[in-house]
């Protein structure tokens, strides 16, 4: 089976003011289209056909470009979309709570270190919270569509959050203000969802 562009869960105009409609349309049905697209030419005719996208980025050979970046831009940009919710933000709660608060101090200080992970990634990339067996956290970037499930890519484990930091995913509202659009993303962040994704994981 063919990889298909996720629907998002939510109208492109749910995460306004945080995140307008036209970013959030030309970021779906252009990029994420685009990766999707490209990802299903790339592995159409291979072993990889035929694979969950996990176990095709878990076992990834990192040579393979054409894999790597369009696999990982299709999966990334799924996550994202979930990741968010019109009536997000606010904080965590229960496991995820407890977790965050024994990784990082506080939920402010996790707050922090993920601010900074995302502003500073150079160039391209994201900024990642990941679960690892037994329910440590843990905060890291990677560049252009690189993500933790890639072997020795990032701080490993399950990525359970995720900010897309390209310029695309904010430029048309932030321009090159980048540390305004991360603290934007904390008001649409769906904790629950979040919460579900380290359950799983942990």
């Amino acid at each position: 089976m063919a990889f298909e562009l996720p629907k998002l869960p939510y109208a492109y105009d749910a995460l306004e003011p945080h995140i307008d409609a036209r970013t959030m349309e030309i970021h779906h049905t252009k990029h994420h289209n685009g990766y999707t697209t490209k990802l299903n030419g790339a592995i159409e005719g291979t072993d990889l056909a035929g694979k969950s996208i996990e176990e095709i980025l878990e076992n990834l050979d990192l040579s393979n470009s054409a894999v790597r970046n369009n696999g990982g831009g299709f999966y990334n940009h799924r996550l994202f979309w979930e990741v968010m919710a019109p009536n997000g933000g606010g904080e965590p709660s229960g496991e995820l709570a407890d977790a965050i608060k024994d990784a990082f101090g506080s939920f402010d200080s996790f707050k922090e270190k993920f601010s900074s992970a995302a502003g500073g990634q150079f160039g391209s990339g994201w900024a990642w919270l990941c679960v690892h067996k037994g329910g440590k956290v843990e905060v890291c970037s990677t560049p252009n569509q690189d993500n933790p499930l890639m072997p020795g890519v990032g701080c490993g484990g399950l990525p359970i959050l995720g900010l897309d930091v390209w310029e695309h995913a904010y430029y048309l509202n932030y321009q090159n203000k980048r540390p305004e659009y991360v603290n934007a993303f904390f008001n649409v962040i769906n904790w629950d969802k979040v919460s579900e994704l380290y359950a799983s994981g942990k």
